[in-house]
């Protein structure tokens, strides 16, 4: 443990610290608004930098980076199919959301459904943010520290103890950020911390080619794209962690529950101060997917390169910062990390409080609940929800066939049932109550039987895309039997200004066919004939890039104008 590292780490953390206290001292984080939705105020900058560092932390890293040592380039359709998703939310899941001005997801199921469908979906998100998303957080970010800080070598303990030891600290510090300042402490510190990922998660592959070029970065980059060029390949083949075909159908399915109906995730758009801010922020956050590929699977690719016999994949990101990262800086990259984990942590926690205050407290304990006990109900099952997952955290070392597929395989148990129920939700209003909880369970069910005990040779995307699709004609036949005696309809709560950004479709359009460039450029590698159309999505691209900034510039002008003119109008 150097000492060059420990004071880069501990200055930019009490940085980011000082700013998220400065910027908190004056804010209500006492009310139900205040402390689970920020007040509604947050822009898309805001919102951008806080999903993408929620998004972004060590499960991420130290996952996904395993799986590119392992199979290359095709795993990025995790990181990179998620713009269809963001796209879904910004046109389709946010509107109406907002719309109904609720705060927690399990509030529409609610109003579209009924109290027990509600409750059941509750206790799913409940159960997976404590023995599933939380541990896997505490998990992976006590692994890349332990390799970065060499805390087993330090204090002379095995790799288990040093692994219990920093899943508690990052625990406790979860717990302080979320527990007691709630999402806007989240948030503010995600902006901060947000900069700082960037370029310290460029800094690894930019260090990484140098190290391959023998000091040379062109030369390094020449030799990736030379020596086993082939694992820059971006289709993935049936034996590869992400098949296309499961890439286009599963995986989008599993990305749009993640971005569109986690509430660890789309709490921060909730929070928005409009559905244009919402919009924004939710766009901006698909054109920063673009840049995971750099940041989260091209440095395992590079640790492929470098190593050939870590005795596990997953320790290839952190193998790799410690070789090719200078000292002061692996201090200041390991400060990054620790908030990106501090933010995904927090942002679960906040969300797990939140759930089961406004849901299973308010609902089955106590209807007549203040804003103020609400709060503290939160908190304390905030408390006890971290140290569930610190407990947990640990056992993960025995998972199979590595952390990132682990993860996935295990949330599809519950995410694409209620993705379904959902989606149906919104554009098949007679729908009932009695489909929607048919939906969970059958889903649930056949999931866990294909998957874990029958265990056909299919891959689990795949599974997922037919129970899907087996949901949706299982409520279909449920509604036409049994449909609810009134349609559902949406009702403006005003609770935000509900006028759309006049350009989220083009902007949409654009951010669509730079997914699509992104995998035709890579594409090459695999030997598929994709230059030319590659050039084609990329001047699409430009020309949308040039609209919105003749357009924003354009707004400007007449605003200016305007103002200009409302002045000369005074006496």
């Amino acid at each position: 443990m150097n000492m060059q590292q420990i004071v880069s780490f501990i200055a930019f953390t009490l940085l980011v610290a000082f700013i998220t206290w400065w910027k908190l001292r004056k804010a209500d984080t006492g009310s139900q608004q205040g402390y689970f939705l920020a007040g509604r105020s947050l822009k898309a900058p805001v919102i951008a930098a806080s999903l993408m560092l929620t998004n972004l932390s060590t499960e991420q890293l130290v996952g996904l980076t395993g799986q590119a040592y392992r199979s290359g380039m095709s795993v990025m359709a995790w990181e990179v199919i998620s713009a269809i998703p963001l796209i879904f939310l910004a046109l389709i899941f946010l509107p109406r959301y907002l719309q109904r001005g609720i705060a927690t997801i399990p509030d529409f199921i609610e109003e579209r459904y009924d109290k027990t469908t509600r409750i059941i979906i509750d206790c799913c998100f409940l159960i997976a943010t404590g023995i599933c998303f939380l541990p896997i957080i505490l998990y992976s970010g006590a692994l890349a520290f332990n390799s970065m800080f060499h805390v087993s070598e330090t204090f002379g303990i095995s790799q288990t103890s040093a692994i219990w030891a920093m899943a508690i600290v990052l625990g406790v510090s979860g717990i302080l950020y979320a527990v007691v300042g709630g999402m806007r402490a989240i948030a503010i510190a995600d902006v901060i911390n947000g900069i700082g990922l960037v370029i310290g998660g460029l800094m690894v592959p930019v260090f990484g080619l140098m190290a391959m070029g023998g000091g040379d970065f062109f030369q390094g980059v020449d030799r990736l794209t030379s020596d086993h060029s082939q694992m820059l390949n971006s289709i993935g083949g049936s034996h590869d962690p992400v098949p296309i075909g499961a890439a286009l159908t599963g995986l989008i399915l599993v990305n749009t529950f993640y971005w569109c109906t986690n509430q660890g995730i789309v709490q921060r758009t909730l929070a928005s101060r409009s559905l244009a801010e919402g919009q924004k922020g939710a766009l901006l956050t698909a054109v920063l997917k673009m840049l995971d590929p750099l940041i989260l699977v091209l440095p395992g690719v590079i640790a492929f390169h470098l190593f050939q016999d870590l005795p596990k994949a997953d320790m290839a990101y952190p193998a790799l910062v410690n070789k090719v990262m200078p000292l002061p800086l692996i201090g200041f990259f390991s400060a990054v990390l620790f908030g990106a984990i501090i933010s995904a942590f927090c942002g679960f926690l906040n969300s797990a409080s939140t759930l089961f205050s406004l849901g299973i407290y308010r609902r089955l304990i106590n209807e007549q609940a203040s804003d103020d006990q609400l709060v503290r109900v939160g908190r304390k099952f905030g408390l006890v929800v971290a140290v569930v997952s610190v407990l947990v955290a640990p056992w993960i070392a025995n998972a199979p066939q590595g952390l990132y597929s682990w993860m996935k395989q295990l949330n599809g148990i519950y995410n694409v049932p209620l993705v379904t129920i959902v989606i149906m939700g919104f554009f098949f209003p007679r729908i009932p109550a009695i489909a929607a909880k048919a939906a969970m369970f059958f889903g649930i069910c056949s999931y866990i039987t294909i998957n874990y005990l029958v265990k056909f040779d299919f891959h689990f995307l795949y599974i997922l895309a037919t129970t899907f699709c087996l949901n949706v004609v299982l409520m279909l036949v449920i509604g036409w039997f049994r449909p609810r005696a009134t349609p559902f309809s949406f009702h403006d709560a005003f609770a935000v200004d509900m006028k759309p950004w006049k350009n989220a479709k083009i902007a949409s359009v654009g951010v669509l066919f730079a997914m699509i460039g992104v995998y035709a450029g890579l594409a090459q590698f695999g030997g598929y004939p994709s230059h030319a159309f590659t050039i084609i999505c990329y001047l699409i691209v430009a020309a949308v890039v040039i609209y919105l900034l003749v357009d924003t510039l354009r707004q400007r002008r007449a605003a200016s104008e305007t103002y200009a003119a409302s002045l000369k109008e005074k006496p």
